[in-house]
């Protein structure tokens, strides 16, 4: 046998741990990386009618939030911030004129935050306005300068995205040959892997894409046009919007075959819909230099403390009172059911789904054209007969190697989109995990008190009078707020943290002025006339009652008293509570409670 001594958990606990945890078990195989490519001109310095901000402004407010978002979510991703059409030129090169990298391609950290803040409000427009807003327009140029930017990065990148952020449709006011060069240059950047976005403004006149910005920006993923029909931005909560749809990278938890039936395979991804939040785990740091500390895991044996190499150790288990041992590979054979994937086994009417039937949060499930051609066509075909029919097709899955096998439901959801034409929901199928009949259990519930029907009607109108839409994106986890305000105050030499709001807290006041007079009325209903909500505080017994000690008397010392204890230097002789019923028996007032300071507080008030 051995001995494990190890600072975390080993492979195998965190596996069984992560299976009910969606969203902490892909592999990241490296870094995704982002380029804001900003117009600099003069028009987008320019404010709105009612002195709301200016485009520019809008657009280093959004970067300024995907900065925070990536320190915060994923600090390894790399970020850079470039304009172009300033009157200055700075560039790795020096070989770009108007173009200015305000940011190269590096992981965002505080001190970038604070550079950016210094470009928002008035002060930094007006600044920007000053130094970046005057110059010439070659936006081939800029996605040229962009191209160095990633050519000059050595790490692997798994995702190359590049957004342009401009309210000008046409950026060289008819310059074919500069147009020709800026398409030129997005066609490379497209070849290399860059899917080049653009987040377009509004101006007067509207925003024509098909212009000149049709033929640069990447097609869109889904293979829809949403990405070239979108009106332009004039709202800052509509650009942080499509900036976070864009820039989030869609992860697959497992990708996997649908079988539906022999020789009929369909490759699928499985996403996660919502991950919880948790607070960063702490890392440990040595002590001297400040540096992260690696631990290593290494197994000694327990009666000759050597040292033991992973063919060395096996595992075993107690069966029949003997102890079976096994190696490794049979221990995975055992653990093994059969290989991942989702087999289909049938359909069935959506009224055979029941609520209770939902024990864990389910997963998405969408086509993976990449993998195996025509799987989204077919995928497509079975997602619209599944909607029509109103039936979910039941599937065995099995997730990763080693997992168990679950049933589970194919609820079919259709694409829906909002007045901008903006995808809000994807077309697909919704995985809802099923219980065994091992895990469906009746419940012995004991006989209680039922209501009137009179009292159960006053209650439903106190729920009508209290239900509202609730949205789970409209609730932020207060815990979470603060403790990430705490860090950006610290990292960014912030005076205070800001102000966050807990949304979770219940409205007392508009709470009671809907129910009125329907609480009592309830109460009246419900409850006896001399019940009482608030349990009294429970009594200390006597001695003579057979309780605890009895409660001393208080002790009461005359002013004279008190003074020859001021004059003898004994005052520090008396107890802290007695000195407490001095100070409230003369009057004297006290901010503390220590024994120096009710003393401080008499003598000043007694010394003659």
């Amino acid at each position: 046998m051995a001995e494990w001594n190890a600072f975390y958990q080993n492979e195998d606990e965190e596996e069984d741990q992560e299976e009910d945890q969606p969203g902490g078990n892909y592999k990241i195989t490296g870094r995704d990386s982002l380029v804001f490519l900003v117009d600099a001109s003069k028009e987008m310095f320019i404010k709105g009618e009612n002195g709301e901000p200016s485009n520019f402004d809008m657009t280093m407010q959004v970067v300024r939030t995907v900065y925070t978002s990536k320190i915060i979510g994923s600090h390894r991703d790399l970020v850079a911030l470039v304009f172009y059409g300033t009157e200055q030129s700075k560039n790795p090169r020096n070989s770009f004129k108007h173009v200015y990298v305000f940011h190269d391609l590096d992981e965002p950290g505080a001190k970038r935050v604070q550079e950016v803040d210094a470009l928002r409000g008035e002060k930094g427009a007006k600044l920007a306005a000053e130094t970046m807003g005057s110059g010439e327009t070659s936006l081939g140029d800029a996605l040229w300068c962009c191209a160095n930017l990633y050519s000059d990065i050595k790490l692997r990148l798994s995702l190359k995205r590049l957004m342009i952020f401009t309210c000008r449709d046409e950026p060289h006011a008819g310059d074919s040959a500069k147009d020709r060069q800026a398409r030129t240059k997005a066609t490379d950047l497209k070849e290399t892997g860059v899917v080049i976005d653009l987040m377009h403004l509004m101006k007067p006149g509207g925003f024509d894409v098909s212009l000149f910005f049709r033929d640069v920006v990447s097609p869109p993923e889904d293979e829809s046009e949403l990405g070239l029909q979108l009106k332009p931005c004039d709202k800052l909560d509509d650009l942080q919007k499509r900036v976070r749809a864009k820039e989030q990278k869609k992860r697959a938890l497992a990708r996997l075959s649908l079988c539906l039936g022999e020789g009929l395979n369909v490759a699928v991804g499985i996403y996660a819909p919502a991950v919880s939040a948790r607070k960063p785990p702490p890392v440990r740091l040595y002590r001297e230099t400040n540096e992260p500390v690696r631990s290593k895991t290494r197994t000694f044996h327990t009666q000759t403390g050597s040292l033991l190499l992973p063919s060395e150790i096996k595992k075993a288990q107690v069966y029949g009172g003997k102890q079976i041992v096994m190696e490794r590979d049979e221990v995975d054979a055992i653990n093994k059911f059969d290989d991942p994937g989702l087999f289909l086994i049938g359909f069935k009417p959506m009224e055979k789904l029941k609520l209770h039937h939902h024990i864990r949060p389910s997963v998405f499930i969408y086509p993976e054209e990449d993998d195996v051609k025509g799987s989204a066509c077919l995928f497509s075909a079975l997602l619209k007969k599944c909607s029509e029919r109103n039936v979910f097709a039941l599937c065995r899955c099995i997730a990763r190697r080693n997992n168990p096998p679950r049933f589970v439901a194919l609820v079919p959801q259709k694409e829906e989109v909002d007045e901008g034409n903006v995808q809000i929901t994807p077309p697909g199928f919704n995985a809802i995990y099923l219980p065994f009949a091992d895990d469906v259990r009746p419940l012995d519930t004991p006989q209680c008190p039922t209501a009137s029907q009179t009292q159960v009607d006053k209650m439903k109108k106190i729920v009508s009078k209290l239900s509202f839409k609730y949205r789970s994106d409209s609730f932020e986890n207060p815990v979470l707020q603060k403790h990430y305000r705490n860090l950006e105050a610290l990292a960014l030499d912030m005076v205070a943290p800001e102000d966050s709001e807990d949304l979770i807290m219940p409205k007392d006041e508009q709470i009671d002025g809907r129910l009125g007079v329907l609480v009592q009325e309830f109460k009246d209903l419900v409850y006896p006339d001399d019940y009482n909500p608030v349990k009294p505080a429970a009594k200390r017994k006597t001695a003579d009652s057979g309780g605890g000690a009895e409660k001393k008397p208080k002790v009461e010392v005359t002013e004279d008293e008190l003074k020859v204890h001021i004059r003898s230097g004994t005052l520090g002789k008396l107890t802290v509570p007695v000195l407490k019923e001095a100070c409230k028996q003369f009057g004297i007032r006290t901010t503390g409670t220590k024994k120096q300071e009710l003393m401080d507080a008499l003598i000043g008030q007694l010394r003659p």
